[in-house]
């Protein structure tokens, strides 16, 4: 057991340099972050559920969305630091209108 747990680990970090880090960030970030199957699907329904919230409030003027990257980065994974899954996120297209938002009060926030 421990042999086929070791084989794994080594086909991982194979699978890892593999992954394009440039063209897939995200993905290479779910892997370096050993995130299971489960976490991965957490992250995509939580970023589909702001994204729907994102548009709503949009829809009804709002303009301050500093409330959804808040709730964002409490429910974010642990393992997935916030600055890093927004520009992999971002990078890869995924969740975009809500990416540049959260990328932008991020840049706003340092800036203070």
């Amino acid at each position: 057991m421990e042999e086929r747990i070791a084989k794994l680990e080594y086909h991982r970090s194979l699978l890892l340099e593999m992954v394009d880090e440039e063209n897939k960030p995200f993905h290479y970030l779910v892997i370096a972050s050993d995130l299971t199957k489960e976490e991965v699907e957490e992250v995509i329904a939580l970023c589909e559920k702001l994204s729907e919230e994102y548009e709503k409030q949009k829809a009804e003027g709002l303009t301050i969305f500093t409330p959804l990257l808040l709730h964002f980065a409490g429910m974010l994974n642990p393992r997935l630091p916030l600055e890093k899954t927004v520009d992999a996120l971002l990078k890869q297209q995924m969740f975009t209108p809500l990416m540049k938002e959260f990328k932008k009060l991020i840049k706003t926030i340092h800036s203070s």
